[in-house]
């Protein structure tokens, strides 16, 4: 469009009536609708679809005002939130400025989920089926791409009596993610595993390594402790006597594990709960649960790696979450009448 064309188009409709066309919306009240430029699309491709739409009364208006502020190459390709209820000056900013509609969402995930309770958020959160989630979970390509998976114990080990646990829960790192609005279930688990092998270090892996242990025990361990206790200096404590129970022969006996095959979160089991038949049963079975029964955080994996040595063997939970350490059954037991009871 020319200067001469734009300064008659204005003369014509009158500088008033032009005034009053740009700055009046088509509706006084109208809803918000979807409109999408596409990449390449110039000026009047865009006023033709505005009008089209229903968004814009007067194409030539909407062009002549690009044209005389110049805004003519500013569009951006993307989708927006448009409204019959917004006039031209308003319409014309959104689009040149790149308010287009988020095309990721932001998911959190929480220390201590397990991949059941990953797969229940994502139904809500995102247009996934926590069916489909829980089926590519159990997906055997996720060993052939990452290394720290190929130490479990249970890969590819067929005809066992017991079921093995599926092989990437524990490494499903909890974490605040953008994700894309149609990411699928394989995208959001490669996320996961990504920021997995991320976070834990070179530095962490060679000093497990050092220690004689697996990347799998060592997060088999602190998928229990972070379902355990929660401060980062007690976890440490809390690795230091469970590692001295698995020296000993004793027995985990961890709350958490049995929550984790009752599905629920008991603050208190009572003994029949203990004798549930499981092999994540720490009660009746020595040494650690067959995997993870988490999905642990960062400080609780590094509890796991560095345990604090004390004279501790035994510790419980207060109501209030504080955790209470006893050196001695008898000590325990006392500690048990006292705050727990």
């Amino acid at each position: 469009m020319s200067l001469i064309v734009g300064i008659l188009l204005i003369t014509g409709i009158g500088l008033g009536n032009y005034s009053y066309q740009i700055s009046t919306p088509l509706q006084k009240i109208a809803e918000k609708q979807k409109f999408i430029i596409e990449k390449g699309e110039g000026v009047n491709r865009i006023s033709q679809n505005l009008k089209k739409q229903k968004i814009i009364r007067s194409m030539w208006n909407f062009e002549v005002y690009v044209w005389l502020e110049k805004m003519g190459k500013k569009f951006q390709a993307g989708e927006y939130f448009l409204s019959p209820s917004m006039n031209i000056k308003e319409i014309t900013k959104i689009l040149t400025s790149g308010e287009i509609i988020p095309n990721q969402k932001t998911i959190k995930i929480i220390e201590g989920w397990n991949y059941k309770e990953i797969g229940k958020y994502l139904e809500n959160k995102m247009n996934i089926s926590k069916e489909d989630f829980f089926s590519v979970t159990y997906d055997l390509q996720w060993e052939n791409k990452y290394d720290f998976l190929k130490d479990n114990p249970w890969i590819n080990k067929v005809g066992t009596v017991y079921k093995p646990p599926l092989q990437i829960e524990g490494y499903l790192f909890p974490d605040t993610y953008q994700i894309y609005k149609d990411a699928n279930s394989e995208d959001i688990i490669k996320k996961m595993l990504d920021n997995f092998n991320k976070k834990l270090s070179i530095k962490m892996r060679e000093d497990i390594k050092k220690q004689g242990k697996t990347i799998f025990e060592i997060i088999t361990l602190a998928s229990i402790i972070e379902k355990e206790v929660s401060k980062e200096e007690d976890r440490k404590i809390v690795a230091g006597i469970f590692y001295k129970r698995l020296k000993q022969g004793i027995h985990l006996e961890s709350c958490a594990t049995i929550n984790y095959i009752l599905g629920n979160n008991k603050k208190q089991l009572s003994f029949e709960d203990t004798r549930v038949e499981s092999p994540y049963n720490t009660y009746l079975n020595k040494g650690l649960p067959p995997g993870p029964i988490s999905n642990p955080g960062i400080f609780a994996i590094k509890a796991a790696i560095y345990p604090q040595e004390t004279d501790y063997l035994f510790f419980l939970s207060k109501p209030t979450g504080e955790t209470v350490f006893s050196k001695t059954f008898e000590e325990h037991n006392k500690n048990k009448r006292k705050w727990l009871n």
